[in-house]
């Protein structure tokens, strides 16, 4: 597979709450596999339309719940859910520089192990 990132990717631990823009409200629980300041892969048990446009409060490592929009651009079905691959939508300059300064800590650790 090509590889499309523009940023490092992190682990993080959390959640997202993801609601459809311009429908009914409807929390669903995914679970994040990586983020970086560019987008996030996570898994869900519900089917995402690739193209759309979502809104997501994102859990970080400092417990800080973050709100965000994503666009997914990528969707893959497994056996353990949909797995799918979004870009942030505009997302505030200082929301970027937290999930760097995670980026920067991880790195830290990584020299140090």
């Amino acid at each position: 597979m090509e590889e499309r990132r523009k940023g490092r990717r992190l682990d993080l631990t959390g959640e997202i709450i993801i609601k459809e823009l311009g429908g009914d409200a409807e929390a669903v629980d995914i679970k994040i596999t990586d983020a970086s300041t560019e987008g996030l892969g996570f898994i869900s048990d519900k089917q995402l339309v690739i193209g759309d446009n979502y809104e997501a409060n994102l859990t970080i490592w400092t417990k800080e719940v973050l709100h965000v929009f994503v666009q997914i651009v990528r969707a893959e079905k497994r056996d353990d859910g949909f797995h799918y691959g979004g870009m942030f939508v505009g997302m505030p300059e200082d929301v970027k520089v937290r999930i760097k300064v995670f980026e920067t800590v991880e790195e830290e650790k990584a020299k140090q192990n």
